[in-house]
């Protein structure tokens, strides 16, 4: 059995006997709260019980290491639809100690990538298409730095509300501890 057919076999069960009523909420957050975090699995569950938040209480969007790295691509498009549209106030840039990012090279990636059968051409065709691999694929060296590059990028933004604070934070993925890098909140952080 595929894992696939797992999954729809479990999903078959879980609506039968009603068990996503306890997860019934609006599709506004009710902390008015969105936060981009990093994809690690560590974080799942772990993050939302560290913050306090159950389901229905924030916007969660997930990016490799929580970083945003185009101020008009999809992460920026998101955050701007939770303020915007879903009511969000509050903006949290949340990284993480051990991050995979901090380790990913770009050679490294593109390695793999040729392993799983994309062509040398394909690779070099992106060179001429405008697009930098060894930028776009790069990892970062420092977390506290990456979280004040994301939350800068965000804070910056033009079309961003700048009532709207902007907090960075690291968790630590073992224990859940949060520190702050920079609370929005505070004026010269504005």
């Amino acid at each position: 059995m595929s894992l696939l057919n797992e999954i729809l076999d479990y999903n078959e069960k879980f609506v039968e006997e009603k068990h996503y009523e306890e997860f019934i909420t609006t599709n506004l957050p009710d902390k008015r709260i969105v936060i981009l975090t990093c994809m690690d699995t560590r974080l799942l569950e772990l993050l939302p019980k560290a913050m306090n938040f159950k389901n229905g209480d924030v916007k969660i969007v997930k990016s490799a290491g929580a970083v945003i790295n185009h101020p008009f691509g999809g992460i920026m498009r998101s955050l701007f639809v939770a303020v915007y549209e879903l009511n969000a106030d509050e903006i949290y840039i949340i990284g993480h100690h051990d991050c995979g990012m901090a380790k990913v090279k770009p050679e490294g990636i593109i390695e793999k990538m040729k392993a799983r059968g994309v062509e040398e051409s394909t690779i070099e065709q992106m060179k001429f298409s405008g697009v930098n691999l060894d930028e776009w694929l790069q990892g970062f060296d420092n977390v506290t730095d990456s979280v004040r590059h994301s939350v800068d990028m965000v804070r910056h933004h033009p079309l961003m509300d700048k009532t709207v604070p902007v907090h960075g934070l690291v968790i630590d993925p073992k224990t859940g501890k949060l520190d702050v890098v920079i609370d929005g909140n505070k004026d010269e952080n504005r």
